[in-house]
């Protein structure tokens, strides 16, 4: 299902709380206190759809159709910001306080937002809590008309009717952290086991692309003559920050935690992690701080949280590309087992997890071999020998380990390799097992991606940025040219939740998409890319690599 329906069917159930707006003269519901209601219980409502009582949240469009739990739930068109958001010729509008209750008559620039989608400066403000409740328990808009058809009626009590007020009260209702009258604070994170001339390389095109951004910034401000009256603030520069993490992972959170309090930002973009990014992904999430797009190969698959967004799922994606392969081999020619090589403490251990746990609806059976740091050729050697003719060889394997492999592995073996982790079209393979390997390859080819390689390339050029490793710098690169153009389209409304859903709307249309065909996110969706090829080497000695079959998107 691609991006738009995805949206139309978000939409299709959600709220609809303001399309009409206004206060049915005589019509008044009882006395809230939404001052003092438990916002927590309101987030809940409007966030999952869950009452205090645990029971589901229910409603009823117009139409009769009936709603429930998460399908009911506001956040569905609102989103987490409160923002509103607009598909085709549907327009969700805001809910946060500053749009339900603005002065009437106010003008955009006398509110805490700039623009948002939906917002109409002619629409009325509820006058008070009881109005609004009015309209969410009745559906009845200003001048006694129906709000729109997608907006469903519910019978909230009080209580829960002033905890779902308040929480709206708080939506995008301060300034973000990192946020100056003149300055955006952005931080890059970098793991202590990060290869070192990845770090410079990314570190590189991060400071080049802040300078380049700061040397075009101008004082004053402008107003854009529209019936929004928009002001557009040009004068922000982007201060980086370089937050270096020390010591365990156990450790990284609080490190983080005292980051963020000496000095906030208003969103982590690119980063660099080694073994695991877990800790990083769980402080932004926790910290509600946009994490964008950092240089992983093992994210955390976890499409349920929302600050966090990676290119793919690296070699997650690897591991979903092999089986769909096994599970095409296993009832065709009897390849129902898998030899796993993996090594303790490195990436390649859940990538042969994440294939194993998949192994029994794909139909085969799966064994993983962890080879120890002090482990070498010979340990390799002793797992070649014990394969058998029909069985898969999957190595999640470095280049030094792949150089190592030493003469062709027995007849009849079948050979998957990561290729992620063991450089790609550039993984050092004895000659003897380029014919007979398959290799994961969750990018676009080489020759296919070279075109829109070439803008980054250039910039590179030009600014004089060694090339110390492409895929790293060209992805920073990008992940720096979607927060500029995001930043670009929301004005001064800089709020994170705002930022990580611009990202989503705006994604899909972009064409410069680096090493990756495509880009595409929908709510409940964390990965921009998300397929990939299994290839071939072309020749006994080269780079030159072919596709096996077409595109695949598990």
């Amino acid at each position: 299902m691609n991006l738009r329906r995805l949206r139309a069917a978000a939409l299709a159930v959600g709220l609809w709380f303001v399309f009409g707006i206004g206060l049915v003269d005589g019509c008044v519901a009882a006395t809230l206190t939404s001052t003092v209601a438990d916002s927590a219980e309101g987030q809940a409502i409007y966030r999952r759809g869950v009452l205090q009582s645990g029971a589901n949240l229910q409603g009823e469009r117009l139409d009769g159709v009936p709603l429930s739990g998460a399908a009911a739930a506001c956040v569905a068109c609102h989103r987490p910001s409160g923002l509103g958001q607009s598909e085709g010729r549907i327009v969700v509008p805001p809910v946060t306080e500053t749009y339900l209750f603005r002065t009437p008559g106010g003008k955009a620039q006398d509110m805490d937002f700039r623009y948002m989608p939906g917002f109409r400066p002619s629409r009325l403000p509820y006058r008070d809590d009881q109005a609004l409740a009015h309209a969410i328990r009745d559906g009845i808009g200003r001048a006694g008309q129906p709000l729109g058809s997608l907006m469903p009626r519910y019978a909230l009590d009080d209580r829960a009717m002033a905890s779902l007020i308040a929480y709206l009260k708080t939506l995008s209702a301060v300034t973000p952290p990192g946020v100056t009258a003149d300055t955006l604070h952005i931080a890059t994170i970098i793991t202590p086991d990060a290869d070192p001339k990845q770090r410079q390389g990314m570190l590189e095109v991060l400071e080049k692309f802040f300078a380049d951004k700061n040397a075009f910034v101008r004082g004053g401000s402008r107003t854009i003559q529209s019936s929004r009256e928009i002001v557009y603030r040009v004068t922000r520069r982007w201060q980086l920050h370089v937050w270096e993490l020390q010591g365990s992972p156990d450790t990284w959170e609080a490190q983080l935690r005292k980051f963020q309090a000496t000095q906030p930002v208003f969103a982590v973009l690119s980063g660099l992690g080694g073994a695991t990014w877990q800790p990083v992904h769980r402080f932004c999430e926790a910290a509600a701080l946009p994490c964008l797009m950092p240089n992983v190969d093992l994210p955390v698959d976890a499409e349920t949280d929302f600050y966090p967004l990676y290119f793919s799922k690296g070699v997650l994606l690897e591991a979903q590309l092999m089986l769909a392969r096994l599970g095409q081999q296993a009832p065709n020619n009897g390849a129902t087992h898998v030899v796993q090589l993996a090594r303790e403490g490195d990436i390649g251990r859940d990538a042969a997890a994440a294939l194993q746990a998949g192994a029994a609806t794909a139909g085969f059976s799966v064994s993983t071999r962890l080879l120890s740091t002090h482990e070498g050729a010979g340990a390799i050697a002793a797992t070649l020998r014990g394969l058998r003719a029909g069985e898969t060889l999957v190595l999640w394997l470095r280049p030094a380990d792949l150089q190592a492999l030493g003469t062709a592995p027995p007849p009849g073996v079948n050979v998957l390799v990561s290729g992620l982790m063991g450089g790609l079209e550039a993984a050092p393979l004895p000659v003897a097992w380029r014919g007979v390997s398959l290799m994961s390859y969750p990018m676009d080819l080489p020759e296919a991606r070279r075109i829109r390689l070439n803008f980054a390339l250039s910039w590179f050029k030009i600014r004089q940025i060694p090339m110390l490793d492409e895929r790293v710098q060209a992805d920073t690169y990008l992940a720096c040219g979607v927060l500029s153009e995001t930043l670009n389209e929301m004005l001064d409304s800089f709020y994170g939740d705002y930022l990580v859903e611009r990202i989503e709307m705006m994604i899909s249309r972009r064409v410069l998409s680096g090493h990756y065909p495509r880009f595409g996110l929908a709510p409940g969706q964390r990965f921009l890319s998300k397929g990939g090829y299994l290839v071939r080497f072309a020749e006994s000695d080269g780079i030159k690599v072919t596709a096996d079959g077409d595109w695949i998107v598990p």
